[in-house]
């Protein structure tokens, strides 16, 4: 039990040290991976429960877009105004779209949310007179409560708040993932008849579980459009999409740390592998993937697991001696 509580105090010490001693690119890179955490935590829920989707980036850019839309014809780049609004509008929006996928599993949920996704991205790019286009919009430089940052600090200020954020984040998903709901999305994977039996409508897991992620959707959007600065519809991209699946994968998604420890090290890889093999990083991740899936399906999370395993018996045998 010590070590379980152990080492998220040490994780989140680490983050919250972190940007105090680093340099200025990999704060950035270590912001950024903050911020694309709680999407990912939104597709992980949904691998946990035995379904996967291609499309979660479209609440992503609903998220991003709201930064953008907001900073462009209303001035308005609070970040505190702004996340409450991302989520609710990620909410929203799959709570709508959430109406026909909690009716379809398998392939077809995968696929359908790829198509809606790639709906928006198109909507996105044609609509360049409101959307910005390819051009994108600009984030701005964001107030927090209406205080503007020292530019010299605005960086450092942006990265507590994201951090904040995701630690906000992580408390959502531990509380459903404890409730009812959670437990019968973990069942669902093995035995949906048995749900339906226990007077739970399956359809209803999903569609809490979708409007959930959608909202976590949306509040990511919002963090890495401030943290990048830029906005563009390869946010709703089915590339950014995969990403969220493939961090989810990385990290491990039985876990919930696991999707964090994901996203850090797949922003990580990139930028080192870009910087070395620039033509070549794509592959490099590839490998990367493959050797997890092979030798530790749980991902990296599962790595710690595993240590933590073969070093509890012989921290009780010193605690009982």
């Amino acid at each position: 039990m010590g070590g379980r509580r152990f080492a998220p105090a040490v994780g989140a010490a680490l983050l919250v040290a972190a940007p105090l001693v680093i340099p200025d690119w990999m704060r950035f890179i270590l912001a950024l991976a903050l911020a694309k955490f709680p999407a990912v935590l939104g597709v992980a829920l949904f691998l946990r429960g035995g379904m996967v989707s291609f499309g979660h980036a479209m609440f992503y850019a609903v998220g991003a877009y709201a930064v953008g839309f907001s900073a462009r014809w209303l001035g308005l780049r609070d970040v505190a105004a702004l996340l409450p609004l991302g989520v609710v509008l990620g909410a929203a929006a799959a709570a709508l779209v959430g109406l026909v996928m909690a009716r379809y599993r398998e392939v077809f949920f995968a696929m359908l949310n790829l198509a809606f996704s790639m709906m928006l991205y198109g909507a996105l790019l044609k609509l360049y007179w409101v959307t910005g286009g390819t051009d994108g919009l600009a984030a701005g430089v964001p107030t927090f409560f209406g205080w503007a940052p020292p530019r010299e600090f605005l960086r450092l200020v942006l990265y507590y708040a994201t951090l904040a954020t995701t630690g906000l984040a992580v408390w959502v998903v531990y509380r459903f993932l404890a409730s009812p709901l959670g437990y019968f999305l973990r069942a669902r994977g093995d035995n949906e008849i048995r749900i339906e039996y226990s007077g739970e409508s399956v359809q209803r897991v999903i569609y809490v579980t979708y409007v959930l992620s959608g909202a976590l959707g949306g509040a990511a959007g919002v963090l890495a459009a401030f943290v990048v600065g830029h906005i563009v519809p390869e946010y709703a991209f089915w590339v950014q999409s995969g990403e969220f699946v493939f961090i989810a994968l990385l990290g491990g998604f039985e876990s919930v740390p696991g999707p964090l420890v994901g996203a850090i090290a797949f922003e990580f890889i990139r930028a080192y592998a870009s910087k070395y093999f620039p033509n070549e990083w794509q592959m490099v991740l590839g490998v990367i993937m493959l050797a997890i899936i092979l030798f530790r399906p749980g991902g990296l999370w599962a790595i710690w697991e595993a240590l933590r395993g073969r070093l509890g018996p012989r921290a009780g045998e010193v605690q009982h001696a």
